[in-house]
C-alpha cells in the first residue's frame, strides 16, 4: 500500500500553474490514540485554497512548501482509534489531498449516506451549504419580498444561496459567467432573474434593469467591479455579506476601485465579512434545514467531477477559472 499525495511544490506569482503542485508517493499514516484512519473517496476544490497556497497573512496559516494541499474530503474508516468511528463508517473533514489520512476524530463528523449521497456531504450538506445558509440567514436577514443579489451565482456557494432565498419569498437575482449557467439557475434553481457578467459588461445597466427598486441584500462571492456595480444601487439599510473575493485572489498587484464607503453612511448599510469555521457550535442546525430543505424538493444541487487524485491541480485551477457549475469535487476512489 502506497499513500499517493499532491503536495505545494511552489508558491504561485498571479495566477497558479500545475507545475505549483508536485504528487509524492509515501506510506500510509500510521494513527495516534483518539485518531482515525481514513481512505479518501472524495476530494472537494475550493477558492480558499488559493490563499492557503500564499503567505500572506490569512485567518489561517499557509500551507508549507512541501505539505500536503489542505482541503476537505469524504473517506471510509479503514482503523480507528475513537469511540465514535468504526471501520466502514463514512465521514467528512479536512482530509487534504492525499489517498489515505489520519485525523483526530474530533474533527471528523459522520455522514449519512442515506440522507444523500456522499459527494453532497461536501457541497449542499458540507462547507458550501453551510456559509450560504449562515451567511445569509445571519449576516444578511432577508426579508420575504426583498431584493437579494448574488455573485457567483451558479457556484458551489451561490447556487445554494440563491434557493435559500426563494425559499424565505425573496425576489433573487444571480450573476454568473456562462449563458448555460444562467439558463440553470432561472430555470431548475428558480432564480427571478440573471445576467452574464461576461456578455454583458455594462453591471450598472443590467442591475438598474433586473432591480427597478433597488437591492436589499447582497450575497459577494466575487468582489471587484461587479461588487462596485451593485452598491451602486442598494436600498437604505441593506446588508451584505462578504464570502469570497474570487476576482482578486490571483491579481499581481491591487486593482484601484471606486471608494465606496460613503455609500454605506449615505445607504445606512452594513457591510460584513465572515467565516463558516464561526459556525462550527451551530453546524447541527444549518444541517438540519439543508437536509429538510433537500428532503422537501425545495433545494437542487450540481456537482462537476473530475476524475482521480492526479488531476485534483487541474479541477482546481479550473474551478478559479469559473468552469465549473455548482461544486466542484474530483473523484478520489470507488464508494465500494
Amino acid at each position: 500500500m502506497t499513500n499517493r499525495q499532491i503536495v505545494l511544490a511552489a508558491r504561485p506569482a498571479g495566477w497558479p500553474k500545475e507545475s505549483d503542485f508536485r504528487m509524492i508517493e509515501t506510506l500510509p499514516p500510521t494513527m495516534g490514540p483518539g485518531q482515525v484512519l481514513t481512505r479518501s473517496l472524495w476530494l472537494s476544490v475550493d477558492p480558499y485554497m488559493r490563499g492557503r497556497m500564499s503567505d500572506a497573512p490569512s485567518y489561517a496559516a499557509p500551507v508549507r512548501i512541501g505539505d500536503v494541499m489542505v482541503g476537505g474530503g469524504v473517506g471510509r474508516v479503514e482503523e480507528s482509534n475513537h469511540d465514535r468511528f468504526r471501520p466502514g463508517d463514512y465521514v467528512t473533514g479536512l482530509l487534504g489531498w492525499q489517498d489515505y489520512a489520519v485525523s483526530p476524530g474530533d474533527q471528523l463528523r459522520a455522514v449519512d449516506p442515506a440522507l444523500a449521497p456522499l459527494s453532497a456531504w461536501l457541497g449542499v450538506l458540507g462547507g458550501p451549504g453551510l456559509t450560504a445558509y449562515f451567511g445569509l440567514i445571519d449576516v444578511c436577514h432577508p426579508k420575504a419580498g426583498e431584493t437579494v443579489v448574488v455573485s457567483g451565482a451558479a457556484g458551489a456557494v451561490g447556487s445554494i444561496t440563491g434557493q435559500i432565498a426563494r425559499i424565505l419569498g425573496c425576489r433573487v437575482i444571480g450573476i454568473a459567467g456562462a449563458d448555460a449557467k444562467i439558463a440553470w439557475l432561472t430555470g431548475e434553481l428558480g432564480f427571478d432573474a440573471a445576467f452574464n457578467y461576461k456578455t454583458n459588461t455594462d453591471y450598472d445597466a443590467a442591475l438598474k434593469q433586473l432591480c427597478p427598486g433597488g437591492i436589499d441584500v447582497y450575497f459577494d462571492n466575487v468582489g471587484g467591479p461587479i461588487t462596485d456595480a451593485v452598491l451602486r444601487r442598494i436600498n437604505v439599510h441593506a446588508r451584505i455579506a462578504i464570502c469570497g473575493q474570487i476576482s482578486l485572489y490571483n491579481l499581481e498587484k491591487p486593482e484601484m476601485g471606486p471608494r465606496w464607503l460613503p455609500t454605506l453612511i449615505i445607504k445606512r448599510a452594513k457591510v460584513e465579512g465572515f467565516l463558516v469555521l464561526d459556525y462550527v457550535p451551530r453546524f447541527r442546525e444549518g444541517l438540519e434545514k439543508l437536509g429538510g430543505w433537500l428532503q422537501e424538493g425545495k433545494l437542487k444541487y450540481r456537482e462537476s467531477i473530475v476524475e482521480g487524485l492526479e488531476n485534483a491541480p487541474r479541477a482546481f485551477l479550473g474551478m478559479l477559472r469559473g468552469e465549473n457549475t455548482g461544486k466542484q469535487l474530483v473523484r478520489i476512489a470507488p464508494e465500494s
